[in-house]
């Protein structure tokens, strides 16, 4: 029988597996999460996950169904990663305050030879914020590990106004367009 397997350090996305009653492996991988210049904000997603998965595959038997996905923030097209200090999660959470701005994720899910690779775009609106309110965020400690410096799952979730399209996205993984991709692979979800 062919395994699972989630190639991620993310718990969020063993999370949503597990909700999906996905029975799963996971291992990790370290990818230099390095693109080449030019490719769009889903571009972007999609190269870093075949990278990863790419990285999984000599760690996985060739019927091994593995997967794999990078998720990031784009404000304005600008890609803001995880913040490297508190100062830096500020900057990331005022230049986000009252604006949209877009959750990009590329899943690619692998079985030997064959790969599989999307992305799935969700734009998200924040709240206008004080500072007050973006400093007592920070002192959660929630945004230090997060792309884009927020996590919707969490107390995040109090500084956004609005999404348009799949929250699971903004979690990191987007469920409903993995579940599609899964059965391309024969692992149906219901």
């Amino acid at each position: 029988m062919n395994k699972l397997i989630l190639a991620s350090k993310s718990p969020r996305r063993r999370e949503l597996l597990n909700r999906l009653g996905l029975a799963h492996t996971v291992i990790s991988i370290n990818t230099d999460e390095w693109y080449p210049d030019g490719l769009s904000p889903e571009g972007v997603v999609k190269y870093i996950s075949r990278e990863k998965a790419a990285a999984a595959a000599n760690m996985v038997a060739p019927e091994d169904i593995v997967i794999t996905a990078d998720t990031m923030v784009f404000l304005d097209n600008r890609k803001l990663g995880k913040p490297q200090s508190e100062e830096d999660a500020f900057q990331m959470l005022s230049a986000l305050s009252g604006r949209e701005h877009t959750v990009c994720t590329g899943v690619t899910v692998m079985q030997g030879n064959r790969t599989l690779t999307e992305a799935e775009a969700t734009r998200v609106r924040f709240a206008s914020l004080d500072e007050n309110t973006i400093r007592a965020y920070i002192r959660t400690g929630e945004p230090m590990d997060k792309a884009g410096a927020y996590g919707a799952q969490g107390y995040g979730a109090l500084l956004i106004e609005g999404i348009d399209g799949d929250f699971f996205n903004v979690m990191g993984l987007p469920i409903r367009r993995l579940s599609h991709m899964l059965r391309k692979f024969n692992v149906p979800i219901l």
